[in-house]
């Protein structure tokens, strides 16, 4: 007998009735409850039915599609490896569970059929060949648990902090690689960089993520030299499985990842499969520069301000660099491109992206950020379903990726799907743990859907991650401008206040960081007029429609979107744009 849960709608309640009596009389214990809807909160009930189910069926129909709680419960079915899903009505998963076969039981009578038999077999194959949880384990015992890692960031031995970004891709590199083995449970790298710079105890690293080893490792770069130390730890006696030292030229370095890689695989002795060999060997360069230079770009992208126009402009500036030195450089071409749509639907200047994008894609038609680039440009001539697929298609790419869940939440708050773009929000700022911007869309989200509780959770997390970003950089206003945001929710208005003016001071001409700060003093510090007047400079320099767009449907907005002086800025902003108003 296996644990299920089941996760539905309150309109859905009666087909729910006849699945879980269905599943139950295959043999499992189902935990659904008809009282609990999904408009209700999640309960300490339901968070421990969810935490301790085996497998996660979710009905898909066309209310539950639209419900941020079913969603909510598919993410953590999904990310943990445990979905099930199901479609009860004519309709399709929500964008971030596409990528997964659903068991139609759209026209299921109720009675056995090869549609309840499909759904009982994915049942039995989530929770173990067996088809039971019990049986599972049983057959587990005495048997070694599948080899699992954890990869902690490679520590920076060079004696110039400016050379982070260089060990940090090294440790991305070998986690992205190990990743390629099937025979290999790997932690992602949002969980373990939240580890960097921390004083590390193996045992307790191993406990915390549930891994058998764990590898750690340095990295000292001088001129054309780089030495690189590396050892496999057991998880539970701290005993070194494996160690060695790489003293090497620096064009030698894709060959010495290569070589951990494979060490590492030949030593916990897991099978290496030939396509995933030849996926391991495979890099997107074989230029040592253009590889630095790669990471140096993609190091300001993950830690840049956002709405820094000079962040992105940095990143074309390097990504051109390393395209001149490898011309089939595909990640290059496609990280210029995603600056580069920045500049141009959010800066509003005159950049075009899609020659880059689709540069990329012509040498590698599976690299979901360029796929995010096309989807805007799609969105801006109001191809609205085509700009869908290929976001549905980046997600299917890489459901893992930072860029690609950022975008597609964007994309869907700008449609107005708020409770869609909720679990995409969250899935962004749960894979980059300096990520405040994603976290602060979160408070803006919830607010909306009326949970307060994620919302307080939103709030904590925005503020947290934008003192850290601040503690980094002092000027960053960005960080300042959410920061004030949580401030004012916590009922902290003067401190909330001084962070404002801190951000203005510092930061004056960033357009996205005065919406923000607008956005703040609506909501959470009731100041209408000192949000028009944040305002006025917005209206009067944005260029971008995509601030437009997304202006028009931000719930923040509704304290004054009735205000005569906020239509008039706004029409104003539209004519100045050639925007038409009617549309």
């Amino acid at each position: 007998m296996a644990r299920i849960f089941l996760s539905y709608a309150r309109e859905d309640a009666d087909s729910a009735r006849r699945i879980a009596q269905a599943v139950g009389d295959a043999g499992h214990e189902v935990w659904w409850d008809e009282q609990i809807h999904g408009g209700s909160r999640f309960t300490s009930a339901i968070d421990q039915a969810l935490k301790n189910a085996e497998a996660v069926i979710v009905l898909w129909s066309k209310v539950s599609v639209e419900s941020a709680w079913v969603q909510d419960e598919a993410a953590e079915g999904r990310d943990s490896g445990r979905l099930v899903p199901v479609l009860i009505g004519e309709t399709k998963p929500p964008l971030g569970f596409r990528q997964f076969q659903s068991i139609d039981l759209s026209r299921w009578s109720g009675r056995d059929s090869p549609e309840l038999h499909g759904l009982i077999d994915a049942i039995g194959k989530i929770v173990g060949s067996s088809g039971t949880a019990k049986q599972a384990q049983a057959e587990s015992e005495g048997k070694p648990d599948t080899a699992s890692i954890c990869v902690l960031p490679f520590v920076n031995m060079s004696g110039d902090p400016e050379q982070e970004y260089f060990s940090d891709g090294i440790s991305e590199d070998i986690i992205t690689d190990l990743s390629k083995v099937s025979a290999l449970r790997v932690i992602a790298r949002n969980s373990v960089f939240n580890l960097k710079g921390r004083a590390i105890d193996i045992k307790e690293v191993a406990e915390m993520f549930g891994v058998s080893y764990v590898l750690e490792g340095s990295v000292r770069k001088a001129g054309d030299r780089v030495r690189i130390t590396a050892q496999l730890i057991d998880g539970k006696g701290e005993d070194h499985v494996w160690a060695d030292r790489y003293d090497r030229d620096l064009n030698d370095i894709f060959a010495i990842q290569d070589e951990i890689s494979k060490a590492i695989v030949a030593a916990l002795r897991v099978k290496l499969l030939p396509n995933e060999r030849k996926a391991i060997e495979r890099r997107g360069t074989s230029n040592i520069e253009a590889y630095k230079l790669y990471l140096m770009a993609r190091q300001h992208l993950i830690s840049g301000t956002f709405g820094d126009i000079r962040r992105d402009e940095a990143i074309v500036r390097i990504c051109r660099q390393a395209t001149a030195m490898d011309p089939d450089y595909a990640q290059a071409w496609a990280l210029m491109a995603l600056a580069q749509s920045e500049l141009r639907f959010w800066h509003g200047k005159k950049e075009d992206a899609l020659p880059a994008a689709e540069r990329a894609l012509s040498m590698n038609p599976d690299l979901p950020e360029a796929r995010c680039v096309k989807a805007r440009y799609l969105e801006e001539e109001g191809r609205q379903e085509e700009a869908n697929r290929e976001i549905e298609t980046a997600l299917r790419l890489d459901p893992e990726s930072w860029e690609v869940n950022r975008e597609a939440a964007r994309l869907m708050f700008r449609e107005g799907r708020i409770d869609a773009a909720i679990p995409l929000f969250e899935k962004a700022a749960s894979l980059m743990d300096s990520d405040y911007h994603n976290v602060a869309m979160l408070m803006t989200c919830y607010e909306s859907v009326g949970d307060h509780d994620k919302l307080m959770d939103a709030a904590k997390r925005t503020l947290e991650r934008a003192e850290a970003a601040i503690q980094k950089d002092p000027t960053n206003g960005a960080a300042l401008a959410v920061g004030s945001a949580a401030l004012a929710l916590f009922g902290e208005a003067d401190r909330a206040n001084e962070w404002m003016q801190r951000a203005l001071l510092l930061d004056p001409d960033n357009l996205s960081m005065r919406y923000n700060l607008a956005c703040a003093q609506l909501t959470n510090l009731k100041d209408k007029e000192g949000a028009l007047a944040m305002l006025q400079p917005f209206f009067e320099q944005v260029t971008a429609p995509a601030h437009i767009r997304h202006l028009e449907v931000d719930p923040d907005m509704n304290a004054i979107r009735d205000d005569d002086r906020f239509q008039q800025m706004l029409a104003g902003a539209k004519a100045r744009m050639g925007i038409d108003s009617a549309a």
